[in-house]
């Protein structure tokens, strides 16, 4: 079973800029479209940016412009750079597939904006 973890979180003012990153156990980043989710407390998961294998990403709105999502495949990496970072982007984040059926979800990476 593919194991996913998720780095890079903190705490950082608003307007500042982070960039996760995630890696499997296995190398699935090249051969199938990942996400980056978030989850924020009392609210339910959310996909806020994907790649397909053939590298087409997609945005929720909420962070399109800021947010971006890259892979390097000979690092077995996936990573969202986040920039212009609001309060309201407070959440754990993962990475996973980016429709089900999903791998076991990772511990996830805690981003707090705040200043």
């Amino acid at each position: 079973q593919v194991q996913l973890v998720e780095s890079g979180g903190g705490l950082v003012q608003p307007g500042g800029s982070l960039r996760l990153s995630c890696t499997a156990s296995g190398r699935i980043f090249s051969r199938n479209a990942m996400g980056w989710y978030r989850q924020a407390p009392g609210k339910e998961r959310e996909l806020v940016a994907s790649m397909t294998s053939g590298g087409r990403t997609n945005y929720a709105d909420s962070v399109k412009g800021r947010f971006t999502i890259s892979r390097d495949s000979a690092k077995n990496m996936v990573y969202l750079q986040m920039t212009s970072l609001k309060p309201e982007d407070t959440a754990v984040y993962y990475c996973n597939a980016d429709r089900p059926p999903w791998w076991n979800w990772g511990q996830g990476t805690q981003v707090t904006v705040s200043s």
